[in-house]
């Protein structure tokens, strides 16, 4: 056999390479992930899970994409309907309900091995008649964030900080009374009150689910705080508009008491305001007695409608919720907990610190036992949790009386259940 010049050879091989190049580029498959509202304060560890799916799949090239929570829905529903959807997509349990009710996810194919790595609960929660719809990823109960500064300035004792919802609402009182500055945002926008009523111990559908029953005297006077305060000028004018977004940036100014939030919001006080980050003490959320459970909302990721490779975007899924990315995700976030069962048991989660990052985390810990998704699935929840939102906002602005208000949210989901 005759032998190539070396230059021929030479120019041989380089064309084969280039050749195997463009071939293995062109065989890359293009796939894309979505979370809510992490960038930036997470792009490293995001970038890392990457790297890391793409070196274990290298015929894969993966883009994230960041959305912003409120944007979320419409976004991929938008996607759904072009026929352009993600791979995976991260959705809170309440989103899920909704976006699984108008079709715009798929089912998994979770075997029992896959299944048993996730606590029972969290994984239920992603759960419609027993069609797997996502798989869980973080969750975190809900602190008290609070300004040692400001609680001193309204007469408080920063090492006796509020235990129950009703010296919360004292203490909040106090603080706008002597200081000018709003002592809580609660979070009550939305259908955030459905959570308050299990919280205290209240139903908010019957024991066959097929019946709203969230209009008695004791669901009355539970809005009706609200409302009071609200007119009273104790909480502020956007808390039903912006929620959790409004009171984390209030309180990184300096201008407000108490934040009840998940104590991964925590971290986004240093990042705007080291000060008032310092400053900053952490107690448990108050638990009533007659509910004993904290909602505590999950995320998760999901499978949109019309991807085109389902299982590969289900190998996406259970890879950036395994046991070694959700306890990666919670050293990186710091507060936040996993929703698998090895990873939960990992001693990062005791350590204990004196930064209000380290309180947040250790006070959690302890909340865990009491954490659990009070999101409910029921039919037509797009249209009903409208309904729901748009009574309450009438009541707090003095449209509607308390009593009116539920009877009409009552009476129009009963229309539907």
């Amino acid at each position: 056999m005759k032998k190539l010049p070396a230059r021929s050879a030479l120019l041989t091989a380089a064309l084969l390479a280039a050749a195997s190049a463009t071939v293995a580029g062109a065989q890359k498959t293009q796939l894309e992930f979505w979370t809510i509202s992490l960038a930036p304060l997470f792009n490293d560890e995001m970038n890392r899970l990457v790297a890391q799916f793409e070196k274990e799949n290298p015929t894969v090239s993966l883009k994230w994409v960041d959305v912003p929570s409120n944007a979320m829905e419409q976004k991929l529903l938008a996607a759904v309907a072009s026929g352009r959807p993600p791979a995976a997509v991260n959705l809170s349990s309440d989103m899920a309900v909704k976006l699984v009710q108008q079709g715009a996810l798929e089912p998994l194919t979770l075997d029992a091995a896959a299944k048993k790595t996730y606590f029972e609960s969290p994984l239920n929660t992603f759960t419609f008649d027993g069609k797997v719809m996502g798989v869980p990823w973080y969750w975190a109960p809900k602190v008290v964030a609070y300004n040692t500064d400001i609680f001193k300035k309204a007469g408080l004792d920063p090492n006796n900080p509020p235990r129950t919802i009703q010296t919360i609402i004292a203490a909040a009182k106090q603080i706008k009374d002597r200081t000018g500055n709003y002592g809580f945002m609660p979070n009550i926008g939305g259908i955030n009150m459905l959570y308050l009523f299990q919280e205290a111990g209240l139903p908010v559908l019957d024991k066959g689910g097929n019946k709203a029953v969230f209009n008695s005297p004791e669901h009355i006077k539970l809005v009706q705080q609200y409302v009071d305060l609200f007119k009273a000028g104790y909480i502020p004018e956007d808390t039903m508009r912006r929620g959790y977004t409004a009171a984390t940036e209030l309180y990184s100014s300096g201008k407000l008491g108490m934040l009840i939030t998940g104590p991964q919001f925590i971290i986004r006080v240093e990042n705007d305001n080291k000060a008032i980050y310092n400053l900053t003490k952490v107690a448990p959320y108050p638990i009533n007695i007659a509910g004993n459970v904290i909602h505590t909302p999950l995320m998760g990721f999901t499978v949109p409608k019309g991807t085109k490779d389902r299982a590969l975007a289900q190998k996406l899924a259970l890879f950036l919720t395994n046991d070694a990315n959700q306890l990666q995700f919670s050293r990186v976030t710091k507060t936040t907990f996993p929703s698998t069962v090895k990873s939960s048991t990992d001693k990062f989660f005791k350590q204990g610190g004196e930064s209000a990052i380290d309180q947040g985390k250790l006070v959690a810990s302890t909340e865990l036992k009491k954490a659990r998704d009070l999101t409910l699935n029921y039919p037509d929840a797009s249209k009903l949790n409208k309904v729901f939102k748009d009574n309450i906002e009438s009541a707090m602005a003095g449209q509607k009386t308390v009593k009116a208000a539920l009877d009409d949210i009552v009476k129009a989901w009963n229309a539907s259940l």
